[in-house]
């Protein structure tokens, strides 16, 4: 689907003390560029002076700025949602508006509203979202890309305008006027506003989006959080196996699994760590079954009767509907949980058993990258 036809379509900004950023970003989107980029909806994230400056010089039924950049270039505000509610402001963590931010306190406030804006609104499939990172105090434009690069999804953009340097910040200027209007620059010298010149540079960035745990693209979480958890499930796999209490940490993620999906993992992540090759799904042998059975018992929790029902249930060997059952049970609760990170701990074919048509399986993962003990103590 082309950007322009998705239903929903978010401009989101960031400001500070000078609201034209938004109208100037408006200007370039829906009356220069070409096919247009109409939003159906704005959002403002800024501070409480920010909001103020915001509402009085951009919302203003008199004199609003916005207002009359659609009446100049026949944009329809009635089509647009934006009013003085998607005025964002950042609060800290007591929930007091910021009037600016300069501690680091600050920062992290404008962060963490920053990153859970952008997750709420790429949460929507039927959106799609343009954001500028032209306004506000750098470490905002730089909070809303990085969440962009987390969160953005193929259709979603990033954008910085850029203004004539004798109009940037001009107090007066908010976007070039259907009908010319002259202006004096910081010098005092006068400039028509019809020779000012307004360029979006589109800003590519790399989308982390897929390689994201659901539960940070679903869930609410801070920007350092966040920051933290992409950064463990995006890195090296690691495999941590807690058999007392029956857990298991990867991609940054402590989970518990039901004791014959936990042994089954466990299985292979032995076999993995003792360099010992690939499982024939077509052929397992009675020493292999042996093995797994094996983790099944040193399971403490596994009651007795559980294990002689699990034995009972392999007699006559473990057969490839068996085999499949628990690698498919064990898929299914590491991808709820990882999402595609999961599939660096899926257990995989590895290739054929040579002279035969039978699958070899196997956890690719190194002997190094898998941990033996108690999640509590396990860096």
């Amino acid at each position: 689907m082309d950007i322009h036809d998705y239903p929903r379509r978010i401009l989101l900004c960031v400001t500070g003390l000078t609201p034209q950023i938004l109208t100037e970003t408006l200007y370039a989107l829906a009356v220069q560029r070409q096919p247009p980029f109409v939003p159906t909806e704005i959002h403002l994230l800024t501070t409480a002076e920010g909001a103020s400056r915001a509402e009085l010089t951009l919302l203003d039924s008199d004199q609003g700025q916005y207002y009359q950049l659609c009446a100049d270039y026949d944009l329809d505000s009635r089509q647009i949602g934006f009013d003085a509610s998607h005025l964002h402001v950042i609060a800290d963590r007591h929930g007091r508006p910021l009037a600016d931010i300069r501690t680091p306190e600050h920062n992290e406030a404008a962060a963490d509203a920053i990153t859970d804006w952008v997750r709420r609104f790429t949460c929507d499939p039927d959106s799609v979202v343009h954001a500028s990172i032209a306004g506000g105090r750098k470490t905002m434009g730089f909070y809303l890309g990085y969440a962009l690069s987390l969160f953005g999804r193929p259709q979603d953009r990033l954008s910085h305008v850029l203004v004539t340097t004798e109009l940037e910040q001009h107090p007066q200027f908010f976007f070039p006027p259907r009908k010319s209007r002259v202006l004096f620059n910081r010098d005092n010298r006068p400039i028509r506003t019809d020779e000012a010149h307004l360029t979006l540079a589109d800003i590519p960035f790399v989308r982390l989006r897929n390689g994201l745990p659901d539960y940070l693209l679903e869930g609410r979480a801070s920007y350092s959080a966040t920051v933290h958890e992409a950064q463990t499930s995006l890195g090296p796999p690691e495999l941590v196996l807690d058999y007392a209490r029956r857990r298991i940490r990867c991609a940054g993620v402590v989970m518990a699994l039901p004791p014959v999906e936990f042994a089954f993992l466990a299985w292979f992540a032995q076999r993995a760590r003792q360099n010992r090759g690939g499982v024939c799904r077509g052929a397992i042998s009675a020493e292999e079954t042996a093995e797994f059975l094996q983790e099944y018992r040193a399971i403490n929790d596994a009651l007795s009767g559980e294990v002689e029902r699990v034995e009972a249930a392999l007699k006559q060997g473990m057969y490839a509907a068996y085999f499949d059952d628990r690698k498919s049970a064990l898929h299914r609760l590491l991808t709820g949980r990882l999402g595609k990170a999961a599939e660096l701990y899926h257990i995989r074919p590895v290739g054929k058993r040579p002279g035969t048509r039978y699958q070899l399986y196997a956890l690719p993962l190194k002997p190094q990258q898998i941990v033996l003990g108690e999640l509590d103590t396990v860096a």
